[in-house]
């Protein structure tokens, strides 16, 4: 199906966005806020133009229904949420190709197959620290005793604040009834990282999502007076993760993957006493799940070798894990395509960055696209991408989504 997209005017509902709910400061899009609220508003008011059906599921994810010959479904979209003081293309550019997509075959008629937009709740999880709420209610990888007593920055209960949006957690796992008949998704969304604009390209391909390992780790050492205590006797924790830090930049290096140590936290934290106690936090991502467990098996190797080298110990505790999930190899092809038509280079690239794509990954056919980001930069206020960039991503995607119907209507 040939989709004749207007990228400017997907452009002009962003700027409008960004308008209604930034400014100097950033996005202020963060959801089970009156501010997110605002965005949502202003996106129905959009799909108001369109003949389309929309409501919202148990889990708050809005919908918005384009019938079509067959009820066979094709979802696009993304999430209209941001992090605090974020960028104005996160999530929303999904969100906004896909209603501009949604705009452009309604206005052919009725599509053959039936085409959906939906708009996840929550994809950052930037108040509560759950990312990908919506989806994830969608397959069926979160419990609501996994997230009722969440807590945000003031001590509110997550499950008291989604109920003042309509979510009743104990139904929420009813949203996962929306997806009989789906037959695939697809999203775009900007790249949040500088591999694209490194490589002087508008757009490319996703091959599919890192897996990732979350860890704490505490090193124990001991606490002693900094000043009287000799340097070769020290049993220094700080030293010890310092050493592991290094040890896991070098390992993802080895193995291409990525790895940070996001976090260090020193006790008792002056500067007269030796750090009797570290704890750090470590992220590591691979698109091969074998790369994946090798990048962590040499960690803890070299936790241990890190601890024994300044005189400690070390606990690991498992904080988060997902595997890595690719996304269909059809679609991937029907993107990669899509994007020589329109740009005339042909790229694709795993994502770093989680997305509600990987949670409907597990269900149906999926694939994503990307945007490029400049400078790499994302979630905050200096995100940004060419115009032109823009609108080449805008013109694949809707191809690609073209391609997906085609598909889905042939049966």
């Amino acid at each position: 199906m040939d989709i004749a997209v207007r990228p400017d005017r997907a452009v002009a509902d962003l700027r409008a966005l960004a308008d209604l709910t930034g400014g100097p400061g950033g996005a202020r899009r963060v959801c089970w806020t009156p501010e997110w609220e605002k965005a949502r508003g202003f996106l129905r008011e959009r799909l108001g133009e369109l003949p389309v059906t929309v409501d919202v599921d148990e889990a708050g994810n809005l919908w918005a229904r384009l019938e079509g010959a067959r009820p066979e479904t094709v979802v696009i979209g993304s999430h209209v949420d941001s992090v605090p003081s974020g960028g104005w293309l996160d999530g929303a550019l999904g969100i906004f190709a896909a209603v501009e997509t949604l705009r452009a075959i309604a206005e052919t008629g009725t599509p053959p197959c039936t085409v959906s937009l939906i708009d996840f709740a929550d994809e950052e999880g930037a108040r509560f620290g759950r990312s990908l709420f919506g989806s994830s209610w969608l397959s069926g990888s979160i419990k609501a005793g996994d997230v009722r007593d969440l807590r945000d920055a003031a001590g509110d209960r997550l499950g008291d604040v989604v109920a003042e949006h309509g979510v009743d957690l104990d139904r929420a796992p009813a949203a996962a009834g929306r997806l009989a008949g789906v037959r695939a998704y697809l999203e775009l969304h900007i790249e949040q990282g500088p591999v694209l604009e490194s490589a002087g390209l508008a757009v490319g391909a996703v091959l599919g999502t890192f897996g990732v390992e979350r860890h704490r780790i505490a090193f124990s050492g001991q606490a002693a007076h900094s000043g009287s205590t000799p340097m070769p006797v020290r049993r220094d924790s700080l030293l010890a993760a310092s050493r592991f830090a290094l040890a896991a930049r070098d390992g993802a290096v080895r193995h291409e993957g990525v790895a940070t140590v996001g976090a260090a936290e020193c006790t008792p934290g002056v500067a007269t006493v030796i750090p009797g106690a570290t704890t750090i936090l470590l992220d590591q991502r691979h698109l091969d799940a074998g790369e994946l467990a090798a990048m962590l098996a040499e960690a803890r190797a070299s936790a241990d070798e890190a601890a024994a080298a300044e005189g400690c110990t070390v606990e690991w505790e498992r904080i988060w894990q997902i595997e890595p999930i690719p996304f269909d190899p059809d679609l991937i092809a029907a993107a990669r395509r899509a994007c020589q038509a329109v740009g005339g280079t042909d790229y694709a690239l795993p994502s770093g960055p989680l997305h509600d794509a990987a949670e409907m990954a597990r269900l149906v056919p999926t694939v994503m696209l990307f945007s490029s980001s400049t400078n790499g930069i994302s979630h905050a206020k200096e995100e940004d991408t060419p115009v032109a960039h823009l609108e080449l991503a805008i013109r694949a995607y809707a191809q690609t989504v073209g391609h997906a119907i085609d598909l889905v209507a042939a049966g």
